[in-house]
């Protein structure tokens, strides 16, 4: 454990150093190319890669990365990884774009298709979440440091449940789940949180929300490291077509396949996070 801690906080440290430089791109002028998917790019985007990847090869060369930007790497080959780093540079580059600072710097350690650390940083926020599996996770903003999750609600004592939502993903299937929930506790309020990037994981994992339900297309790095994040705060992220509404009763427990990583297709199945 004591070797596992100097490397988590050595990852915050790269993740640190990332994001000092790119806030000064954010607070200029910068160019943004498109991907062939169509999504944006900047020259923040390409800076963070260079220095998360440098850092974490100087940091421990035996693991493999996987990175939003670096060169997708064919199943035949990651099918043999046991232990790599999963990064995303900037998750949530359009937020990035419009400057409302809603973006992260995301940098996870998969070990056996389980996300064991994960560390996110807002720069634009100056917020950092980061937590690892047995030794728990925590926020740390104003030079103030804290374990997650922060607060604990009961929806039966508040008449209050919180629910955090996509700023650009809100649609019917969403929709669909909130009403179910509504049905549910048909004495209790609603609140919808809309936010970008991974801070939405980070919501529940530190309490500010109850559930993140995700009915639209993410990759393996948007969620990985806000993933690690949330199970070493004691909550999950669960498959949403194996998740069975019974178990929105707070505190049950939850039958439901959890999200892993390193599978074949990249592509996420959707999720949510309780």
């Amino acid at each position: 454990m004591e070797h596992d801690e100097i490397l988590l906080k050595d990852v915050i440290e790269i993740s640190l150093f990332a994001g000092k430089k790119i806030i000064d791109i954010y607070r200029k002028d910068f160019s943004i190319e498109y991907k062939n998917d169509k999504s944006p790019l900047t020259e923040a985007d390409i800076l963070s890669n260079e220095l998360i990847t440098s850092g974490l090869t100087n940091l421990d060369s035996q693991y493999p990365i996987l990175s939003e930007e670096n060169r997708i790497i064919d199943y035949s080959e990651r099918k043999n990884w046991k232990r790599f780093w999963l990064v995303d540079p900037i998750d949530g580059t359009k937020e990035f774009i419009k400057k409302n600072g809603e973006f992260t710097i995301n940098i996870a350690l998969i070990d056996q298709g389980e996300p064991v650390m994960g560390v996110v940083y807002a720069p634009a926020l100056e917020t950092l979440y980061y937590g690892m599996k047995g030794f728990g996770s925590y926020r740390k903003t104003n030079g103030k440091t804290e374990k997650l999750p922060l607060a604990q609600n009961n929806p039966s004592e508040s008449k209050v449940i919180r629910i955090a939502a996509s700023r650009s993903h809100m649609n019917k299937d969403t929709s669909d789940f909130i009403d179910k929930v509504s049905a549910i506790y048909p004495d209790c309020i609603i609140e919808n949180t809309y936010k970008g990037s991974s801070l939405k994981l980070c919501m529940v994992a530190e309490g500010s929300a109850d559930i993140y339900p995700r009915a639209a297309p993410t990759m393996e790095w948007d969620t990985a490291a806000a993933h690690g994040i949330v199970e070493a705060s004691g909550r999950g992220v669960f498959r949403f077509d194996t998740f069975n509404m019974n178990d929105i009763r707070f505190n049950s427990e939850i039958h439901a396949e959890k999200l892993t990583y390193n599978k074949t297709n990249l592509l996420n199945p959707n999720f949510i996070v309780i």
